[in-house]
Parts: structure tokens; C-alpha cells; sequence
């Protein structure tokens, strides 16, 4: 039985998630510690073809691929916690790549840290083909997620939560609190989020620890078709509807006005300290968020 487990989910990205298993292939932890699940989420491209033939060119390493025919990230990740055997489950997704010493740093991190019962590594945004100029640090948050705080092993910070491409939790987490919601998260082309906040959420209120692993290193690849205006609002209005969700789940529904009221202001500082082409795709993130907000609680009522 393996003491790690490696979860990835994927879906319609058959090219893609093969730089994401080479990357698992080129791992230093020793080979009978780990095993990595992959869960093929109903992908109508060859994703399953690609996959198979990449488990037969790696008999030495533990990798088994199973189909999760419910559409839904959520269900997906719960197929590989089910088909999963290790005491620490980690998650990563079929648009990055890992360094070697990925599953080694967080061995290492919950052997150390016994009070540990998830944590989270370190991302970094890579653009294939160039970073836009529009880009911030503001706006690249919701396409990229990228996370960096610094080179020391800490608790994670309270304002922040790992994000869903490199996370791990002690499978004791699922015991006490339950799995993914399948209410929440991305399903087909739906960019609707909130399944790992969720989860961060009920840890949380469980007095469970979560701790930055820096030396687990993700870099996520984003393509040239996700930075357009289109894409980015598309993602911003769905990220809004996930946080209604959520405000609706934990019974924070004003408290979730409040805050947005405040980010709105706080939008209008940042326009006047960033480039125009910068401020209007700041602008952009906060209308489409609010958006989508305000659509989700009026469809509620």
C-alpha cells in the first residue's frame, strides 16, 4: 500500500495532461511510496488512449487510470480519494507540471509536522506564449492562482487557502469532514468554482492545521486561449455565482454584499496606481464577479 497518493482529475485535455505525467514520472521520491490516480472525466478527445499507453510505458511506476463517467470536478476528485490507498492524498490538475522533489517536500512536511492535516506548495504562473501587459497581480489571481510565501515551512496564511492544482490533506480530513460537495465546482465547460474553498472552510472549523510546503513547486501553464477579454469575464461572473454559492452554504449571504461593496472601492484605488489597460481589467474582474453574485441570489429568489 503506498503512503502518498497522487490525484489528478482530467477532462478534454489529452495533449496537455501528458506534460503533467512526465513531470509526475520524473518525481525523486522512492517509487514504491507513491502511486498517482488518474480520473478521466467522461473526456470524448483520447485522453483515455493517451493515458493508457503512457501507464504501459512506465510499468515501473504506480499509475492507474479509472473513468468517472459523472461530469464534475468534484466527482472526479472523489473517484481518486475513493480509488486511493495513501494515508496523504494530493491533488493536482491536468494544466501544470511538478517539480521532481514535489512529493518528497510533502512526505517530509506531514512526517515533520504531526498537528499538519493538509497543506499546500508554491505556484507559479507560466505563459507559453508571454505574459499580457493587462496582466496584474490582481487579475492574475482567478486565471492563475499563483502562490508564494517565501522559502520557509509555515502555517498557511488565514487570508488564503492552497490552491486546488497543489493541495494534500491527510485522508483522515475526508473521515472527519466528508469529501468534495458535488454542488460546487467546475463540471464540463462550467467555470463555476468554490469545491476547494468549501473544503478549506469545514477544515477550518474543525481547528485543522494547514501548513506551506514552498519546496512543493507547481507551475501552471496558461494558454494563449484563456487570456482574452471573453475568457477572463467568463471566469470572473462564474467565480462570482461559486462565491454566492458558498455565502448561501455557510449562511453568509450579507456578509458576502458587505465585502464585495468593499473590494469595489478598493478596485477604484488600485485603477488610480496601475496602467489604463491594467485598471480596465480590473474593472472587468469586479463587474463580471458582482455580476454573477447578483444573477445567482436573484435566481435563488
Amino acid at each position: 500500500m503506498a503512503k502518498f497518493s497522487l490525484v489528478i482529475a482530467t477532462y478534454n485535455r489529452a495533449e496537455q495532461v501528458m506534460i503533467t505525467l512526465r513531470s509526475v514520472a520524473r518525481q525523486q521520491a522512492e517509487a514504491s511510496l507513491w502511486e498517482c490516480i488518474v480520473v478521466d472525466n467522461n473526456s470524448s478527445d483520447h485522453t483515455a488512449e493517451n493515458i493508457r499507453a503512457f501507464i504501459a510505458e512506465h510499468p515501473q511506476l504506480n499509475i492507474h487510470y479509472y473513468l468517472e463517467t459523472k461530469q464534475g470536478l468534484s466527482h472526479a476528485r472523489n473517484a481518486g480519494i475513493a480509488h486511493s490507498s495513501g494515508e496523504i492524498v494530493a491533488f493536482i490538475d491536468d494544466d501544470e507540471h511538478i517539480v521532481p522533489g514535489f512529493i518528497d517536500a510533502y512526505l517530509q512536511l506531514f512526517d515533520n509536522y504531526p498537528d499538519a492535516m493538509s497543506a499546500g506548495g508554491k505556484i507559479i504562473a507560466e505563459y507559453p506564449t508571454g505574459r499580457p501587459q493587462w496582466m496584474s497581480k490582481y487579475a492574475e489571481e482567478p486565471i492563475a492562482n499563483p502562490m508564494d510565501f517565501g522559502q520557509a515551512i509555515k502555517v498557511f496564511p488565514k487570508s488564503r487557502i492552497p490552491g486546488g492544482g497543489n493541495m494534500a490533506m491527510r485522508r483522515e480530513v475526508f473521515d472527519k469532514i466528508g469529501v468534495f460537495d458535488t454542488a460546487l465546482g467546475r463540471s464540463g465547460k462550467k467555470l463555476t468554482g468554490g469545491e476547494e474553498s468549501d473544503l478549506f472552510e469545514r477544515m477550518a472549523r474543525q481547528g485543522m492545521t494547514c501548513y506551506y510546503v514552498p519546496a512543493a513547486v507547481m507551475y501552471h501553464i496558461i494558454p494563449e486561449s484563456k487570456l482574452n477579454q471573453d475568457y477572463f469575464s467568463r471566469l470572473a461572473y462564474n467565480n462570482g455565482r461559486g462565491q454566492w454559492e458558498r455565502a448561501v452554504l455557510h449562511h453568509r449571504r450579507f456578509g458576502l454584499f458587505v465585502k464585495e461593496l468593499c473590494k469595489w472601492a478598493a478596485t477604484f484605488l488600485l485603477c488610480l496606481t496601475h496602467r489604463p489597460i491594467q485598471s480596465k481589467y480590473l474593472l472587468l474582474l469586479r463587474k463580471n464577479i458582482s455580476k454573477g453574485i447578483i444573477q445567482a441570489a436573484c435566481e435563488q429568489n
